[in-house]
């Protein structure tokens, strides 16, 4: 995912990608525009290499633990990644990513 600004509505994404297809010649039919309710969610910045994101992952796993939240992914919640560096520029060690898992509190807390 990309994050767009709030401003960014349905008829901006369409010429966008229009403007990408007609000066870069690059296709954006499989890019969708989604709006997301996220909901209570628990997220990091990963710095590196997307093949080095399980360090971060587990990172969220054991603060979802220590603070009395469970993992909520499900059909409707999915674990997502932002990604805020573009690969063909940044460096792997350099990359920055936005790790975000949904959860929801434990039982009786």
């Amino acid at each position: 995912m990309i994050r767009l600004p709030e401003f960014v509505d349905r008829d901006i994404y369409k010429w966008a990608c229009s403007e990408v297809l007609n000066k870069k010649n690059i296709e954006t039919k499989n890019a969708k525009f989604l709006k997301l309710k996220e909901g209570l969610c628990v997220q990091c910045m990963h710095i590196g290499s997307y093949d080095d994101e399980t360090r971060t992952i587990d990172l969220i796993e054991d603060f979802i633990g220590e603070n009395s939240f469970i993992n909520d992914i499900n059909n409707k919640r999915r674990h997502h990644e932002i990604y805020l560096s573009d690969p063909r520029k940044t460096a792997a060690t350099k990359l920055k990513t936005v790790l975000r898992i949904p959860v929801k509190r434990k039982p009786g807390h």
